[in-house]
C-alpha cells in the first residue's frame, strides 16, 4: 500500500514537472512569435534575402522588436516579407523608415534591421509597405577581396623583378646606381655644370658692369648736351628780342 502511494507521489510530482515544463515552452516559443502581444503587420521587398528564414528576429535601434512572419517569392527579381512588430513600438516608426538586411555578429543567424526615420513624419500604419535596403552580399565581398589579394600579388613579384633588375646593373636606372664609371662621369657632369653657371654668372657680371658704365657715360652726355641746348635757345630768344620779334 505505501508503494503505491509513493509510486503516485512520483507519478504526480513528474506530470506536474512536464505540464509546467510545456507550459514554459509554450509561453516562451510564443513570446518570441509575439503570440501573446498587440502586434501590427508591415511589408518589404527585396531582390535578394540572403538567407533570412521566417521566425527571424526583427530589431530596432539594437532591440528585438518583432519577427520575420512569412517570405515569399512575387517574381524572379522581387521577394517579399513580411514582419510582426510590437505594437508599443510603432510609435517610434516613421513614413520614411527604412528596412535592410543584416546578421547577428559576423557569422550569425539573419535579421531584419529597421532605421525608425525622420522625427517628426507621421507614424508607420498596419499593412504600410516600408522602404528596404538591398543587403550585402558576403560572397561578392569575399570574391573582390581575393581579386585584390591576386592584384597585390602579382604587384609585389613585379616590383620583385624590377628590384633584381637595378641589383644586377640591368636597364637605365640599374645602370645609373650600380655602374662606377657611369656614376663618375656622372659627377663630372656635374662639376662641369657648376664651373659653367660660375663662367656664364662672371660673364652676365661683366656685362652688366660694362652696360652700367656706358650707361653713365651716355647719360652724362645726353645731360650736357641738354645744357648746351638751353644755352643756345637762350641766346636765340636774345636775338628775337632785339630785332623785334
Amino acid at each position: 500500500m505505501k508503494k503505491d502511494t509513493s509510486y503516485k507521489i512520483k507519478l504526480g510530482i513528474f506530470v506536474s514537472f512536464g505540464i509546467a515544463l510545456f507550459i514554459a515552452g509554450i509561453y516562451f516559443i510564443g513570446e518570441k512569435q509575439q503570440l501573446f502581444r498587440s502586434t501590427f503587420h508591415l511589408s518589404g521587398v527585396f531582390r535578394d534575402v540572403a538567407g533570412l528564414q521566417a521566425g527571424n528576429n526583427v530589431r530596432l535601434s539594437g532591440i528585438n522588436v518583432g519577427t520575420v512572419e512569412d517570405i515569399s517569392i512575387v517574381s524572379d527579381s522581387s521577394i517579399r516579407v513580411e514582419i510582426l512588430v510590437d505594437e508599443s513600438i510603432r510609435k517610434f516608426i516613421k513614413k520614411d523608415a527604412v528596412a535592410s538586411i543584416g546578421s547577428e555578429g559576423l557569422m550569425g543567424n539573419k535579421i531584419i534591421i529597421i532605421n525608425p526615420g525622420t522625427g517628426g513624419k507621421m507614424e508607420i500604419e498596419n499593412n504600410d509597405i516600408v522602404q528596404t535596403i538591398q543587403p550585402i552580399n558576403l560572397d561578392d565581398i569575399l570574391v573582390s577581396f581575393k581579386t585584390t589579394i591576386d592584384n597585390t600579388s602579382n604587384m609585389t613579384s613585379y616590383l620583385s623583378k624590377i628590384t633584381g633588375n637595378v641589383q644586377s646593373g640591368k636597364g637605365t636606372i640599374g645602370r645609373l646606381l650600380m655602374d662606377q664609371s657611369l656614376a663618375q662621369n656622372f659627377d663630372s657632369s656635374i662639376v662641369n655644370l657648376k664651373h659653367g653657371s660660375e663662367g656664364l654668372r662672371n660673364l652676365m657680371d661683366s656685362a652688366k658692369s660694362s652696360f652700367t658704365q656706358n650707361f653713365d657715360s651716355t647719360f652724362v652726355n645726353l645731360k650736357e648736351g641738354s645744357a648746351g641746348f638751353k644755352i643756345l635757345v637762350d641766346k636765340a630768344k636774345k636775338s628775337w628780342l632785339l630785332w623785334g620779334f
